[in-house]
């Protein structure tokens, strides 16, 4: 199993990160912010327009670990990678399957049955915690709709078809999202989603959460050898990884979103973390970020029992565990793709 090491947050906008030896130095208008040894981080994800040094960027290539340029709204800009030591054999497999109807339909009913699984647990969860708070009749006539959909999506004959149910469960599931969020309901609600940019404070922690699991996924993929941008459900074009957001389905509800409804329930965010942009797009503050940042590593480091593996893993690895358990099943070495189903 893959050790879970810490991530380096870089939130400070105008921050330049540096190589000195063997440590990861943070720079801002020429004073020194912080000092880090390189080996003890697996990653750096810089949330800034200044960037990095060449030097810091061919350290991070030659011991495989994730340097990712981000906007200050957590969107993707950049990502440095060193050669790929991915098995050929394994990635050529991947591609065969990628461009077979059947058999990457065969991984994406799995992975969406799995999403729609775990939509209806959030759901049941809200029911078990907070009975006296919620209209539990809807929440359960929406939990049978995506059970059911759940069991349609398994037996989906085309990807156009599992599409049109996933899009269909998802305006169900989200129906109710903001019946979820029990406090502050004067600066939190949501009213449906909005991203690029964000309208509100909940679509800019959800659009958030989403950008760091993506990013998650896409380093996962690659260390198993796997290509991130080779899916089997999202319609691949320039630039897209696909099949990271793939296995983001997965995680999406019992993951981001619950991350995001307990940050606003326990009042770990506030309205006042947030700032709104000439456009009218809502982002977090650097305050901001560094607490929901701070959080979200909290979060990583939980652990829970995996399903398949029947042992207790980080909620940091699963997008490991799971590129680690789609590689298993494009070599042939298991019978089917076992997604993530949280219980």
């Amino acid at each position: 199993m893959k050790k879970l090491l810490n991530t380096l947050y870089v939130t400070t906008e105008n921050a330049y990160l540096a190589l000195d030896g063997e440590n990861v130095v943070i720079q801002c208008e020429g004073e020194t912010l912080g000092r880090l040894p390189i080996h003890m981080i697996d990653g750096i994800m810089a949330f800034g327009y200044i960037g990095a040094s060449p030097a810091l960027m061919g350290k991070c290539a030659e011991m495989n670990k994730s340097l990712v340029f981000l906007k200050p709204s957590g969107r993707f800009l950049a990502k440095v990678t060193g050669k790929s030591y991915g098995n050929i054999l394994l990635r050529r497999s991947q591609y065969r399957i990628c461009d077979h109807e059947e058999q990457s339909l065969a991984i994406a009913r799995n992975i969406i049955s799995a999403k729609l699984a775990n939509s209806n647990a959030v759901l049941s969860r809200a029911m078990r915690d907070h009975a006296l708070r919620i209209d539990t009749e809807k929440f359960a006539r929406i939990g049978e709709a995506l059970q059911k959909g759940k069991v349609n999506a398994y037996h989906a004959q085309s990807a156009e078809s599992l599409r049109g149910l996933e899009g269909e469960c998802a305006n169900l599931y989200f129906s109710v999202f903001d019946d979820m969020i029990l406090q502050q309901k004067e600066d939190f609600s949501y009213r449906g989603r909005s991203r690029r940019p964000p309208m509100d404070y909940v679509n800019a922690m959800l659009s958030f959460s989403y950008s760091l699991l993506t990013s998650m996924c896409v380093s996962a993929l690659e260390s198993v050898g796997l290509d991130a941008y080779a899916g089997v459900f999202h319609t691949e074009r320039p630039g897209r990884c696909s099949l990271a957001l793939d296995i983001l389905e997965e995680f999406r509800a019992p993951f981001a979103d619950r991350f995001v409804l307990t940050a606003i329930n326990k009042k770990s965010i506030c309205g006042k973390d947030f700032v709104e942009k000439e456009n009218g797009g809502i982002l977090l503050t650097e305050d901001g970020r560094k607490k929901f940042l701070t959080l979200w590593q909290q979060k990583k480091k939980e652990e829970l029992m995996h399903p398949f593996l029947q042992e207790k893993v980080e909620w940091g690895l699963l997008p490991y565990v799971q590129a680690m358990l789609l590689a298993k099943y494009i070599r042939g070495d298991l019978d089917e793709y076992p997604p993530f189903i949280w219980r």
